[in-house]
């Protein structure tokens, strides 16, 4: 294994990752070929194929499952190298890489960047937004140093603290804007706009309506709380999203915003990360910035 380099096993991780040859060299920044020719080597090196390459995806061999897995226990020691480092200097400085959920991101990272920005002046943020399974990946295997999502995410690798709570308003169309406020089971009877799968906050919505198993909605589901915003405004139904979002994306369309009265559903906005990380004490401060940065007021 002499031959084996740190940089042969961040292109498999990559490539794993991405499934794709073209998209796993532009994550690594180098060229196609020169990508195909070091997971060659690599697996020359090994004498066992590591990746099944199909016309339009590559897929790991059972071999290579068993490699990748090793890969990345070594890739997160070699990060956490730096890691290290940064811990023991006075606060946090160079890379940071942070993950925010799509229905957090667009609303509190103005506040959020320029808190970090004046509390650690030295840092390199880099931002990722996507959907909670991916950025609790991303951080299991190393690819994000934390992650500003809702809570409770009830992984044991990993530390949670809260930062905020908020809740849920009901945003309908703006003729609608007199009537009564109906409840979560009232809810789950009118024609009600979710974000599609994958989203936490449409998880959320349904356990407040009681819904468990909702039927098929062809044309009804939205990829952005601004998508279904504008379609409460269209007419189409009503929606529910979270208070920080209601400025943002209730400015211009013509509808309506309701505050729930007896029962409020709500959510938690907390940060994440790893237990192991040697950047754990200073996160913990970090997160203390960030909370201060989002609080009301």
């Amino acid at each position: 294994m002499a031959n084996l380099t740190i940089k042969q096993l961040r292109y498999i991780e990559a490539l794993a990752h991405h499934g794709h040859f073209g998209h796993a060299a532009a994550a690594c920044n180098i060229s196609q070929p020169a990508l195909s020719m070091q997971v060659k080597e690599l697996e020359e090196t090994f004498g066992l194929a590591l990746f099944e390459r199909g016309p339009r995806q590559v897929r790991l061999t059972g071999f290579g499952e068993t490699v990748l897995d090793r890969a990345r226990a070594i890739l997160r020691s070699v990060d956490e190298l730096d890691d290290l480092a940064r811990a023991a200097r006075d606060g946090l400085t160079g890379r940071l890489r942070l993950g925010v959920i799509p229905t957090i991101a667009p609303y509190l990272l103005p506040r959020i960047i320029g808190a970090l920005s004046l509390n650690y002046p030295q840092i390199d943020l880099h931002i990722r937004e996507t959907l909670t399974p991916t950025l609790l990946e991303d951080l299991t295997a190393g690819r994000l140093d934390t992650a500003i999502l809702a809570l409770p995410v009830s992984e044991p690798s990993l530390t949670e603290v809260p930062l905020h709570e908020e809740e849920f308003v009901l945003v309908r169309p703006e003729e609608d804007a007199g009537k009564p406020v109906p409840d979560g089971e009232a809810l789950a009877q009118m024609r009600l706009l979710l974000l599609e799968e994958g989203h936490c906050f449409r998880d959320q919505a349904l356990e407040f309506c009681n819904i468990r198993s909702p039927l098929p909605r062809d044309g009804l589901d939205g990829s952005s709380l601004s998508t279904l915003v504008q379609m409460v405004g269209a007419g189409i139904g009503v929606t529910l999203i979270p208070d920080m979002a209601v400025g943002v994306e209730t400015r211009s369309a013509a509808v309506s915003v309701a505050r729930f009265v007896d029962v409020r559903p709500k959510r938690t906005i907390g940060m994440v990360w790893r237990r192991s990380s040697p950047l754990a004490e200073r996160l913990a401060g970090m997160a203390d910035v960030v909370r201060s940065a989002i609080a009301p007021g």
